[in-house]
């Protein structure tokens, strides 16, 4: 893997992978290079575990499903964080209310569009896991990423890590749209 090539100030997790063009994601939440607000860390760190808004657009034509992660790939772990995966959104659906990484049965979860599955983080959990970096870990980077597939639906067992279906839907990837936001221990108290 090579440094971030787009400035970003963080090693690229996808430099390794086969390129594809880029498209457009925004939030109402979170800001490229800016640090992630308060909301969005983790419980115990001082936030709310809520997952950001976004909404995409410029994705190609051909585009027949979408799926969003979020990974942290400064967690001193070795292999990294994942925070969130959703697979199976619908073509139609261009937009992810915030709070919509709810787990099952909570508020927010009916924000996900029908047929969408979301694995299980590094918590095991299936649903969005807000920032927590440790303490003495520096400052962290966090990619959210909407990838644009040319399939209607991604075959993954919804047990599967989110690892998994990378790898599951590497070859159906058309386009990646990227924020990454910042995180620092104490940042959200």
């Amino acid at each position: 893997m090579s440094n971030d090539p787009q400035g970003r100030g963080a090693i690229n997790p996808y430099a390794g992978m086969r390129q594809v063009p880029s498209f457009t994601v925004t939030s109402s939440d979170i800001q490229d290079g800016e640090p992630l607000p308060a909301e969005l860390y983790a419980a115990h760190a001082g936030g709310s575990n809520r997952s950001p808004q976004l909404r995409w657009s410029g994705f190609p034509e051909g585009t027949r499903s979408f799926a969003v992660t979020c990974f942290d790939p400064d967690a001193p772990t070795g292999s990294g964080f994942w925070h969130w995966a959703v697979a199976n959104i619908p073509a139609e659906v261009t937009e992810l209310a915030a709070g919509a990484g709810a787990p099952a049965g909570t508020p927010g979860s009916e924000l996900l569009p029908a047929g969408a599955v979301t694995m299980p983080n590094e918590q095991r959990q299936p649903a969005f896991t807000g920032a927590a970096p440790p303490e003495g870990t520096g400052v962290h980077h966090y990619w959210f990423v909407v990838h644009a597939l040319d399939v209607p639906h991604i075959d993954v067992d919804p047990q599967a890590t989110p690892a998994v279906l990378g790898f599951m839907m590497r070859d159906a990837v058309l386009a990646r749209a990227i924020i990454v936001a910042t995180g620092e221990f104490g940042q959200a108290a």
